[in-house]
């Protein structure tokens, strides 16, 4: 198979590095660390449609981290790309809001099983903030329970004391326990009795660098049990998960209904506002509150949300992920399997997660993701994946084919680990 040449995309980004810090920062930019080594990626891409986006020097990816989530239909669904096109005919940020804001929400309290009212933001933090400020707010107490290695965003809640620019007051009335450990919960519960004004997890265990986590059979029951008896509110951070298991909400996918539900990433397929919903009782709490943003209520956006969440609905895009996530890990572990390179997966299939145990530095997986990229399968190293629903099958067989060729390489430059190289 043909390897990539990165010169149009190297050039560009010393153009970055002049006037833009890192050159490309955030989660993008390869001083992020999911990108290794840097030289293997691509840096900026020309064009993008359906499960595939190209580079600057005509590289085509099969594209497995989706923008990070938010291509759920394929980048550029000509639906969700119409719908924008006709309201920007009309206006988009303007002094009041349009009526597809109402249209929206009405459409995500008839989805989402537990939504009884839906409010508007940008980015998945905005929300995770909010709920945090709505349970506050509802209960008139300080302290929040979080699960260790849960991402919830960058405000400095969210951040870990000895973090650049976070004081300790920043994160003083923050109490962590560990993933599907009940007993734990219950503990911090009794020990902060009627000082916990919230509960937030992710419905399953998904940080970066480690094997992530399902919730034991009856965990999620027993934790809405625990925080109905101690009237604690139970918040789920959906952006990762949300629609990528159940159009419901993943709290349904899991069997529990959770009073606030976070939302983000696939709800436009890539056009940028979320949402946060919550159960009635929490209304009044989440009206009092000021908390607001310039762009929070443009009309484009919600054009797309309405034509996204429509389209997954009509099409079943929650059950084809799954399936195709299913098709794409199983063909994985085999071919893994096949150069004798142990490949552990874990997550649900249309959020996975993978990394190569046969050596603890990460090296060889590393390696592999980077034989993977260069010949034109867009993953990265230590981050779940996300599958979209134009992903063909044609496109996973492809994707067996580059994985088979990296692993085959990976085996022969590590005759240390693999012996001679089979």
């Amino acid at each position: 198979m043909n390897i990539n040449n990165y010169k149009k995309s190297e050039e560009a980004f010393g153009r970055a590095l002049r006037v833009i810090p890192t050159g490309i920062h955030g989660h993008l930019g390869p001083a992020e660390g999911c990108m290794i080594p840097p030289s293997a990626f691509p840096r900026f891409a020309s064009k993008a449609k359906g499960a595939y986006f190209w580079d600057l020097d005509g590289n085509r990816f099969v594209d497995y981290m989706c923008a990070y989530g938010p291509n759920i239909l394929g980048y550029n669904d000509p639906d969700v790309d119409a719908a924008v096109q006709e309201q920007l005919q009309s206006g988009n940020c303007t002094t009041v809001p349009f009526t597809n804001m109402i249209d929206l929400a009405e459409l995500l309290v008839d989805t989402v099983d537990m939504a009884d009212w839906a409010f508007f933001a940008k980015n998945g933090g905005d929300t995770t903030s909010m709920a945090l400020m709505v349970a506050k707010a509802a209960t008139g107490r300080k302290k929040t329970i979080l699960v260790k290695g849960n991402y919830h965003g960058v405000a400095p809640w969210t951040q870990v004391l000895g973090a650049p620019g976070i004081v300790e007051e920043d994160v003083t009335n923050n109490i962590y326990v560990d993933w599907n450990n009940y007993e734990q919960l219950e503990r911090a519960v009794e020990e902060n009795k009627d000082e916990v004004a919230c509960f937030m997890s992710t419905p399953y265990w998904h940080p970066v660098f480690v094997d992530n986590e399902l919730p034991e059979p009856s965990y999620w029951k027993r934790v809405r049990d625990l925080c109905t008896r101690n009237g604690i509110v139970l918040a789920v951070d959906d952006v990762r998960c949300g629609f990528r298991l159940s159009e419901k909400g993943s709290d349904h996918y899991y069997g529990f209904k959770a009073d606030l539900v976070c939302f983000c990433k696939a709800l436009g397929n890539g056009y940028n506002f979320s949402v946060l919903c919550g159960i009635d009782v929490l209304k009044d709490a989440a009206s009092s509150i000021t908390y607001t943003g310039s762009y929070w209520l443009s009309a484009a956006p919600f054009a797309a949300g309405i034509a996204c969440i429509n389209k997954i609905r009509e099409i079943g895009a929650d059950s084809i992920v799954m399936d195709l996530g299913s098709q794409l890990t199983q063909g994985l572990s085999e071919v893994a399997s096949k150069h004798g390179v142990d490949l552990r997966i874990s997550g649900e299939p249309s959020m996975w997660y993978m990394r190569i145990a046969d050596d603890d530095s990460l090296d060889i997986h590393q390696q592999w993701v980077a034989e993977c990229v260069k010949r034109g399968v867009f993953f990265t190293n230590h981050h779940n994946l996300f599958i979209n629903s134009a992903l063909s099958r044609a496109d996973i067989d492809f994707t067996l084919e580059v994985a088979d060729e990296a692993f085959a390489v990976v085996v022969k430059n590590n005759p240390q680990v693999y012996g001679k190289g089979g």
